[in-house]
């Protein structure tokens, strides 16, 4: 599978909501490093995460575009958050089933035909003033 096709199959399981197909594409020695927070390295971690997602948002991403380098080892993905927040997050303001529509990225870095990084950016200002508002 080809650069651009592992980003937007990755995508395709958000989209879907099967985060355990999303594990299929990641690398054993995934790093996450998530918009305001700390990096969270392996599967184990990555599953954590997206179960506490899960939880918490209910997230579609739309208007997705993927970007690749030639060597196929690096790429890029703009897409638009449309989300509605189910569950109060720790340090965050109260959920009230909110909707909030978000421009986001992310950068990944891809090795032995897996993705090995995924850093994902939101403006997290723009969220809070959506959800708050």
């Amino acid at each position: 599978m080809d650069t651009k096709a592992l980003i937007t199959a990755y995508y395709d399981a958000f989209n879907a909501g099967r985060t355990d197909e999303m594990l299929t594409y990641l690398h054993d020695e995934i790093e996450h490093h998530v918009n305001e927070g700390q990096i969270r390295r392996g599967k184990d971690k990555f599953r954590e995460f997206n179960a506490h997602m899960t939880d918490s948002y209910k997230e579609l991403l739309t208007d997705i575009v993927v970007f690749a380098n030639e060597l196929g080892d690096r790429a890029a993905a703009e897409f638009v958050v449309n989300g509605t927040y189910l569950k109060t997050d720790e340090g965050l303001p109260e959920a009230r089933g909110q909707k909030y529509v978000l421009p986001a990225g992310a950068f990944f870095t891809v090795r032995d035909g897996k993705i090995a990084r995924v850093t994902t950016y939101y403006n997290l200002a723009d969220w809070t003033a959506q959800v708050c508002g």
